[in-house]
């Protein structure tokens, strides 16, 4: 998505909003920005629910390919959207003013709202000035809250550091979120996150207890030590799906030992190579 990109919202709103419910929020917006009101910014804010849809879009007429798909992905609706560009006005208009505002309103939020400030932080100007929000939502147990910032969210590859997305990682696996809608596991991969997933993997297994196979997507270009034995474990399950995570894990290294580990079951070498088997098909 580009720069600013919760700009292009406004023009969603102008064509799809039912009769003056557009002209009152510029209104509204200008009356705000005009008193630099923190008041009328929580008033106008609450008032969306009477004004705007919250019916899920399923199209939206909009320029900017990336956003479109993005606000389709997460279910906007208008509702969402007005939020979201009031929220991205008044911060882009008046940081000093604003910025702590919308923070505090992020804080006193209800669960549902708070699903919805997570799922589009990213488009806030200055994302990283709500990134509390986001290492928050990991505490918790609440899992449309936890998933709002963890799943289909390009938010924590951009801005958590390695403890957070670590963290975050780990509790997915925990609570048995979808791994495979993590995004940028490549990229965020590090040498402590390789460990913590070893220890967990042998939790697992003295406790009798299965592991999602994309959790090992990580340790490619870790693989030492216990990982070695943890991924020819793997080769050698009787688990095909097991089988094809280690093997994919290997096939995308870079280290040697990787190929000295696929030779004990090559079956699936030629599938990785051909791009018939990769982590999104994993479990097909």
């Amino acid at each position: 998505m580009q720069k600013d990109s919760w700009k292009y919202l406004a023009s969603i709103l102008e064509l799809r909003s039912e009769g003056p419910a557009y002209q009152w929020f510029t209104e509204r917006l200008d009356l705000i920005l005009e008193k630099s009101s923190a008041r009328e910014l929580y008033l106008t804010y609450s008032l969306c629910a009477t004004k705007f849809s919250s019916a899920v879009l399923e199209d939206i007429d909009l320029n900017d390919p990336a956003l479109k798909n993005y606000l389709i992905e997460k279910k906007a609706s208008l509702l969402t959207i007005a939020r979201i560009y009031l929220l991205g006005k008044v911060v882009a208009t008046n940081t000093d003013v604003f910025k702590e505002k919308v923070q505090n309103l992020i804080q006193i939020a209800d669960t549902g709202e708070l699903e919805t400030f997570l799922k589009f932080l990213i488009l806030l100007p200055n994302p990283e000035d709500y990134l509390f929000a986001g290492v928050e939502a990991l505490r918790t147990n609440i899992a449309i809250v936890f998933d709002a910032i963890a799943l289909k969210n390009p938010y924590p590859a951009a801005y958590f550091n390695d403890q957070q997305w670590n963290q975050m990682y780990l509790k997915a696996a925990f609570m048995q979120r979808d791994l495979g809608d993590i995004e940028a596991v490549d990229q965020r991969a590090n040498k402590e996150l390789t460990r913590i997933i070893s220890d967990y993997a042998h939790e697992r297994w003295a406790a009798s207890r299965t592991i999602d196979p994309d959790f090992w997507r990580p340790v490619s270009n870790f693989l030492e030590g216990p990982l070695v034995d943890d991924v020819k474990r793997l080769l050698q399950s009787d688990n095909a799906i097991e089988v094809k995570a280690g093997t994919l894990v290997c096939c995308h290294s870079k280290l040697p030992i990787a190929k000295d580990l696929l030779k004990l079951r090559p079956e699936f070498i030629d599938a990785v190579k051909t791009g018939a088997l990769t982590w999104k098909n994993l479990k097909n």
